[in-house]
């Protein structure tokens, strides 16, 4: 993929921006994340509708991408919340259409904000908080799903993914909170846009196009599968930049001589502000460092996930792309 052919190098930059890279990144770094991100895609559709067929149905549903991801509790949680609070943000900007008083809940962040947080929506204000009460969005191997007739749910209640998901997404909030305390209003203005980047809202069709739908699928995806593919996107981009940004702070170190490495430390605890003349001295991540960052995440053990020895000198060894 060249530079003429790459399609998202704008919110790819933005993206890793939002995820620590302060220095812009050149263009063969963004051509080789958009090529994982292209390729984890095309992983997910074929696996979702080899899924679908194994269902006996043509066209993949919400149910197969949340398998695909079923071993990471705290993603899953991120998405299931960003898609349940998906709907609010449609009812709200459809009722203040209307004339009504709803607020447009969420911005035009397709995210719901970078941490797809618990609050990823945004709180319902006023009396529209029980009209817009988000949706429950329940999971194909909860024990809900066997019946027809639901329990109502109560307000208080908080399972074991979403609370593994709060630790995660409080992790994020902090590390947010220390790059954005010390920004002016105008570099706290480019973060917030850089915030909302992302490769569906807005680009369906482009995004469509570039994945290659109608080679892996017979269905038209419907609009929930474009956002789900665009929340994981955006989470493949994040997870690739903080991986390459350890790796190239490992490497930083090891190229310092003894002493110096402090000595850099202090100046780079000096250093405020996002745009200042202090960051036009750091380079970058680069492409050996997003390359290593993929290599350290395909041999990752999976959380949740135990591998068995079935015997042979072949069995442990993994052939299939593990998606990011």
């Amino acid at each position: 993929m060249t530079e003429k052919q790459q399609k998202y190098r704008q919110e790819i930059q933005q993206m890793m921006f939002v995820s620590g890279e302060t220095a812009e990144p050149s263009p063969e770094t963004t051509t080789i994340i958009e090529e994982i991100v292209h390729t984890q895609v095309i992983e997910m559709l074929k696996r979702s509708t080899a899924l679908a067929t194994r269902r006996g149905s043509r066209s993949i549903s919400t149910n197969d991408l949340f398998f695909l991801i079923r071993h990471d509790k705290a993603k899953l949680s991120r998405l299931v919340t960003f898609l349940s609070w998906k709907d609010v943000r449609k009812t709200a900007k459809d009722s203040d259409d209307k004339g009504g008083d709803a607020a447009d809940i969420g911005g035009d962040d397709p995210l719901g904000g970078a941490d797809g947080g618990p609050g990823a929506g945004g709180p319902v204000v006023g009396d529209t908080g029980k009209k817009n009460k988000r949706t429950k969005v329940t999971l194909p191997w909860d024990v809900s799903s066997y019946f027809s007739e639901q329990v109502p749910e109560r307000d208080d209640e908080e399972d074991e993914e979403e609370e593994e998901m709060n630790e995660a997404t409080i992790a994020r909030l902090k590390t947010a909170d220390e790059r954005t305390k010390n920004m002016t209003k105008e570099e706290y203005v480019h973060y917030s846009e850089c915030r909302q980047a992302s490769f569906t809202f807005r680009k369906a069709k482009r995004f469509r196009e570039w994945a290659g739908f109608h080679l892996y699928t017979d269905s038209k995806p419907n609009d929930d599968i474009v956002d789900i593919l665009g929340f994981l996107t955006f989470e493949i981009v994040q997870t690739l930049t903080e991986e390459a940004l350890q790796v190239k702070a490992e490497e930083e170190m090891t190229k310092n001589r003894p002493g110096e490495a402090d000595v850099l430390s202090k100046k780079r605890k000096m250093e405020t502000g996002l745009f200042g003349e202090q960051e036009e001295g750091r380079t970058p991540v680069g492409p050996k460092h997003i390359q290593e960052a993929f290599r350290r995440l395909q041999v990752k053990p999976i959380p949740g996930r135990n591998r068995v020895w079935m015997g042979g000198p072949r069995s442990l060894q993994r052939t299939e792309l593990r998606l990011i």
